[in-house]
């Protein structure tokens, strides 16, 4: 991930968040790495899909801002490379045949330089397989928040949201401005089942939604955490489950032949 203000539990994204790498098995198919290749897995989070991509090529390498993710990826996989960048604002000194990216760029704010910095790690004729939340992505819990948060007096909530998920247009403008030919944009709902049937939604806003959270007192957090799971109960708890309203955008693009 880039630098955020959230801050990343380790223990809580394997134990109850294992759908972020589990759905991306599918992307790594669509990469279909090759043997002779050296492959970055930009946001490596604690490195399952690394280690799945490494089996197949001949180099990886997982790149993260969190810290925690790292020690997590490093003590799982002590064989990989883990590298803690900013997706930014990096460097390497040898090219890559491929970068990858599952669920990561939407923490990206500064995601014009993201693509800069990605372009520039790429050979040419070297390709970006990414998927990350796109326009809409969980919009029903976010304003469930947002408005829970305002009821309780924290008027700026709206301002804390640390999201960039941009529409299919949005997004491939800027890869083409930079120098990538696109191959596949596509934008798709993508309800995601969350593990714990009692506190699903309590458990993501915990996980992912700290920013939201950083001026807001411990003992209201977890009232603000509860009210917002009931809010959203009518349209996310199905058949005794909680849902997530995903909406992912999946992109293939080649740096052109320079």
């Amino acid at each position: 991930m880039s630098t955020t203000t959230n801050e990343w539990n380790a223990a809580l994204y394997n134990a109850k968040h294992a759908f972020v790498y589990a759905y991306g098995n599918s992307l790594v198919e669509l990469l279909n790495p090759e043997i002779n290749e050296r492959i970055l897995d930009l946001g490596c989070g604690s490195g399952q899909l690394t280690a799945a991509i490494g089996e197949k090529c001949a180099e990886i390498v997982g790149m993260d801002a969190s810290e925690t993710m790292i020690k997590s990826a490093k003590e799982l996989y002590p064989d990989i490379d883990f590298l803690i960048c900013d997706a930014a604002n990096f460097e390497v000194e040898k090219p890559f045949d491929a970068v990858f990216s599952n669920a990561t760029l939407h923490w990206v704010k500064d995601y014009k330089n993201a693509v800069k910095c990605i372009y520039n790690v790429l050979k040419p004729g070297g390709r970006l397989v990414v998927e990350f939340g796109g326009k809409g992505n969980v919009k029903t819990i976010v304003d469930a928040l947002v408005e829970t948060l305002n009821n309780f007096g924290f008027k700026d909530a709206e301002t804390k949201n640390p999201w960039y998920f941009p529409s299919i247009a949005a997004y491939t403008s800027v890869l083409e401005e930079i120098g990538f030919d696109v191959e596949v944009g596509h934008l798709y709902k993508r309800p995601t089942l969350l593990a714990d049937k009692a506190t699903g939604i309590i458990d993501w806003l915990t996980m992912f939604a700290t920013s939201f959270f950083v001026d807001v007192p411990v003992e209201i957090q977890e009232k603000v955490k509860y009210q917002v799971q009931e809010k959203v109960k009518p349209v996310l708890f199905i058949n005794g489950n909680w849902y997530a309203d995903y909406k992912r955008l999946r992109v293939v693009a080649f740096k052109n032949q320079q």
